[in-house]
């Protein structure tokens, strides 16, 4: 027994409003940490490389799964916590609220006079019956429910009650922040997502899968088989801006198909992304590719379509071109160690003055690089950045620049190097940066945010009141009387009872002097 009452006791607290919101506020600090320290599921390589920058810190943070956060045992108890406050703090209270809607709005209290707002009509020539009828219609017309009750001394009151929607409001509210819970925790268990580069041309396609990715995430209920196999191809992209550089227009023709079916032409755009029934492709952002053709000094040409990352808003874009195979063997076709090439550099789409583009359209583009010889490092098995030439090999001397000023092509342009080897600016090709993502969550997400929005909306603007009248048999007829009382502080209960004292002397035709709307002297009868 005492492990009885000591489990209830428990339970109470668990399931109280005050616990719940105590959890939920404990939710919100368990979740900071997870956009503190690198999470493995949005990128390993991440939290490889805070470990090497923090071989000391890092194995502790991993004991206690600050890399892993929303998958950790303890942020997992948290969240059940709340779900289980949550319904147990809702389930009675939704029990209570449906009785209260089937039972009928209670009997006029004894003493009318000590509402908090009271006013006497006055006496009508109509029997009891018909005054009440008349009366009830008055409060139905209102949207009040009405109930009619009949005292053991003749006279008839009627009741009524409006504004069970607050609580109506107040629940679903609740319930939406549940439901909101659930569609956060199925779209990360059961969601997926894949960004990745995508150049223009009809060489450069990729087809979904964690290989072909740049950056992928998959929740901790599904694998790397579980997402669709479907295979994209960007046939062009179309940016237009004003005279100010700002964009008007972002369009991707992009074409799509399963990866055993026909392929179909779509159209992407920032605010229009491509469904495909059990993913959706969302556009990102936007560059150029310089495409650069270089010949070695062997008379072996190779082309390099290389994207360039913008770094302000007239992209501006700086970048890497490497080719390791320059200079190889002519007869082995081996890698050459000390003569491979590769050039780092700035691409204007309008050239402007201190290597800054003028304008985000290719009015007149130009590519600024440096030329590097040596080793690129490529084969040690060490990942770096296709982004930045390599850091190692430029540390310990393997690969240095070739001395001179950098040089500026346009394009058809050719640069001539030391050794004979010439780089032709060939062009550019546009290039987007697309998601693929599923989230089987945003469905439930997107319904409970609008349900939480709209309970929130009823839960303030309204407010729980009742009226009565009260009906009182005599010799020329009958005499009226009507009380109101707002459950909760409510500024404009006393406009809307004068209007129904009003409305009820007119439906009643009382006459007389009627006592004018006030506040009662004793205390407020209970709710």
């Amino acid at each position: 027994m005492i492990l009885l009452r000591l489990a209830r006791r428990w339970w109470r607290q668990l399931t109280s409003m005050r616990t719940a919101l105590l959890l939920l506020f404990l939710l919100a600090v368990a979740a900071a940490p997870g956009s503190m320290f690198p999470q493995r599921n949005l990128g390993a390589e991440k939290v490889d490389a805070y470990y090497a920058a923090n071989p000391a810190l890092a194995p502790w943070l991993d004991r206690v799964d600050l890399f892993d956060v929303y998958a950790s045992p303890w942020f997992g108890a948290i969240y059940l916590l709340l779900m289980t406050s949550l319904i147990g703090c809702l389930l009675p209270r939704l029990r209570d609220h449906a009785t209260a809607l089937r039972r009928r709005p209670p009997q006029a209290p004894r003493h009318l006079s000590r509402l908090s707002a009271h006013a006497r009509l006055g006496t009508s020539a109509l029997d009891a019956v018909e005054a009440a009828g008349r009366l009830r219609m008055v409060l139905s017309q209102r949207r009040y429910r009405v109930a009619l009750h009949a005292g053991t001394d003749g006279h008839v009151s009627i009741a009524a009650e409006k504004g069970h929607l607050r609580e109506t409001g107040n629940l679903l509210f609740h319930f939406a922040l549940l439901a909101l819970l659930v569609g956060v925790a199925a779209g990360y268990g059961w969601g997926w997502y894949g960004n990745r580069l995508l150049v223009a041309g009809p060489d450069t396609g990729f087809c979904t899968g964690v290989q072909q990715f740049d950056e992928y995430g998959l929740g901790p209920r599904i694998n790397a088989t579980d997402v669709p196999g479907y295979c994209f191809e960007l046939q062009r992209f179309t940016a237009e801006f004003l005279d100010n550089g700002q964009p008007t227009v972002f369009r991707a023709d992009v074409t799509w198909s399963t990866v055993d079916g026909r392929p179909e032409s779509a159209g992407l755009q920032v605010n229009d992304p491509l469904r495909l029934g059990d993913a959706t492709m969302y556009l990102l952002g936007h560059g150029y590719a310089p495409v650069l053709r270089y010949t070695d000094r062997a008379g072996r040409a190779q082309t390099s379509v290389t994207p360039f990352l913008p770094v302000d808003g007239m992209l501006t874009s700086d970048g890497v071109v490497l080719f390791p195979d320059a200079n190889a063997d002519t007869r082995t076709g081996k890698r050459s160690s000390d003569a491979q090439v590769g050039f780092s550099g700035v691409f204007m789409p309008t050239a402007g003055a201190a290597a800054v583009s003028a304008y985000p359209g290719e009015r007149d583009p130009v590519v600024i690089l440096n030329a590097y010889r040596g080793d690129l490092g490529l084969d040690s098995g060490i990942a770096q950045s296709v982004y930045q030439l390599p850091r190692r090999p430029l540390a310990d001397g393997r690969l240095q620049q070739i001395p001179g000023r950098a040089t500026t092509l346009r394009p058809g342009e050719r640069w001539t190097l030391d050794d004979g080897s010439t780089l032709e600016f060939v062009g550019t090709r546009r290039w987007i940066t697309v998601t693929v993502r599923d989230d089987p969550g945003e469905p439930i997400v997107l319904a409970a945010a609008v349900a939480l929005l709209a309970g929130l909306l009823c839960s303030l603007s309204v407010r729980r009141r009742r009226v009565w009248f009260r009906v009182t048999p005599g010799p020329d007829g009958c005499s009226v009387e009507a009380a109101g009382l707002p459950r909760t502080d409510y500024s404009g209960f006393r406009a809307e009872f004068a209007a129904i004292v009003a409305a009820g002397r007119t439906a009643a035709g009382t006459r007389g002097d009627a006592q004018p709307v006030g506040v009662g002297t004793a205390e407020r009868e209970p709710w």
